[in-house]
């Protein structure tokens, strides 16, 4: 069974918080902390460094040509890397 990915109308435009802008426009250093996961980067955000909350932490994202129309959250994974550990085997 595939997963449709429904995407937002296109006369409503892109999401994103318009505090992103404001702040990106008021910091001297172009680095804003954000919650907003779900924030579509719009190409004014280029450049700068955008802290975004994983649920437990700020993750830096540095805002890149290539990461035009794609979400934030997409860029700060909100679980860990699992692996198995190694069992130490006595002779």
């Amino acid at each position: 069974m595939a997963l449709i990915k429904m995407s937002r109308a296109k006369w409503k435009g892109p999401y994103f918080k318009e505090n992103l802008i404001l702040k990106n426009n008021s910091t001297k250093n172009n680095e804003i902390f954000t919650e907003s996961r779900s924030s579509i980067i719009i190409p004014n955000l280029i450049g700068s460094t955008i802290n975004v909350h994983n649920g437990k932490n700020f993750l830096k994202v540095k805002i890149t040509e290539n990461m035009i129309g794609r979400k934030l959250g997409e860029f700060s994974p909100t679980r860990k890397r699992f692996s198995f550990k190694k069992l130490k085997i006595n002779k």
